[in-house]
């Protein structure tokens, strides 16, 4: 087990206020995934906060009730139906010495809610994911499970991903980047740009947002004809596109997670084709619950290298705590790394705690490990 690390005041359990929701597209499997943290965290070793933050940003008290953040009958829970209060907000310390959390309602004096040691964030995408949130509690002082505002920022934007991980020699697919204004002030030259990638390395090509997740905004375009609807799409989340060339071959995911000596990798999953949807999308993942094999059927050499590829990639963005790298197992057998999560889903049919289950490293221990490493950790630069 993780090494045990003492709370601030003597006689009383760490405090940790697990953060969901947010302003993102998201925000529904950020609400699932609170659910299951809910759940699983062990309340022997903590007292826990619920506080989930609205699609319109305002952070709000929420009901305990892991029940109510699950998919019911197809459909996706949200904050606003957790919401001990319509109008009431959470505030954060400004003070870096001070870690004591307001509850405001309209018209009531401001209630203290005690503090807080350590914020376990289960944010997707923007406004939470990419080093926005991070930026604010190192602002307040408070240590935070997950990736720092680098990595964050690093790992939710795609192309500066590539970028970082094509300097540190790992193995990226072919790829290219139109810019909100390439595309608001001269449609026909980005089209164009696409297209002109496309004859160099085949249709079909995947269009995708630059900056979002849980495979949002995704299209799969065989041919110039479906290309600005998938565009149009795309931007729906995200003004900056990413274009990328469809590669032949297995999809896996590797865990990684930060140890006492260091970051380890998890047995590696496969997420095999989809007959139902034309790749993983949205609805495969979360709303059919596509299986993935856990571990994957790789040899040990195979293993032994994506694993390795796994915290290179860790190292490379300078993630702490966890991380899902995911991969291509090209026909030649050379793999080559699509993008890492830096808050990957935690849900109990997500891969990220499926791979460490079979691991050996189970749920309740994995959030545990996770909260340790952030009380360890200190805050700023590092």
């Amino acid at each position: 087990m993780s090494s045990e690390i003492t709370p601030q005041s003597p006689g009383r359990k760490p405090r940790v206020a697990v953060v969901f929701g947010g302003r993102s597209s998201e925000h529904a499997i950020s609400v699932v995934t609170a659910g299951a943290v809910l759940r699983a965290i062990d309340r022997t070793k903590y007292d826990v906060l619920p506080i989930g933050i609205t699609t319109d940003g305002r952070w709000a008290l929420t009901a305990d009730d892991p029940e109510r953040m699950a998919i019911a009958d197809r459909a996706l829970p949200n904050v606003a139906q957790l919401a001990q209060s319509p109008d009431g907000s959470v505030v954060l310390p400004v003070d870096p010495s001070d870690r004591e959390l307001l509850y405001t309602e309209p018209g009531t004096m401001p209630k203290a809610l005690g503090e807080v040691d350590v914020v376990f964030p289960v944010l997707h995408g923007p406004y939470g994911e990419d080093g926005t949130l991070q930026g604010m509690l190192e602002l307040s002082g408070i240590p935070y499970v997950g990736a720092g505002v680098l990595a964050s920022a690093v790992g939710q934007d795609k192309e500066y991903m590539k970028r970082v991980f094509i300097s540190f020699g790992l193995p990226v697919g072919p790829y290219e980047v139109v810019r909100p204004r390439e595309w608001d002030t001269d449609p026909a030259a980005a089209r164009k740009k696409i297209v002109d990638f496309a004859g160099e390395h085949g249709w079909p090509v995947f269009i995708k947002p630059a900056r979002a997740g849980s495979s949002m905004g995704i299209t799969k375009v065989d041919d110039v004809s479906g290309l600005d609807e998938a565009v149009a799409e795309a931007r729906r989340h995200d003004p900056k596109i990413l274009v990328e060339s469809l590669l032949r071959g297995r999809e896996i995911e590797c865990g990684v997670l930060e140890f006492e000596d260091g970051p380890r990798a998890s047995v590696p999953a496969e997420i095999p084709p989809v007959t139902a949807h034309e790749f993983y999308d949205f609805e495969a993942k979360y709303i059919d619950s596509a299986a993935g094999l856990v571990p994957a059927p790789l040899t040990p050499e195979e293993t032994a290298k994506v694993q390795e590829l796994a915290v290179q990639a860790f190292d490379a963005a300078s993630c702490e705590g966890l991380v899902r790298a995911d991969f291509f197992l090209t026909e030649d057998g050379e793999f080559v790394i699509n993008e890492i999560n830096t808050l990957p889903g935690f849900t109990p049919i997500s891969m990220y705690p499926r791979m460490w289950q079979e691991s050996g490293v189970g749920y309740t221990e994995l959030i545990d490990r996770l909260i340790q490493a952030a009380l360890r950790r200190p805050t700023g630069l590092r």
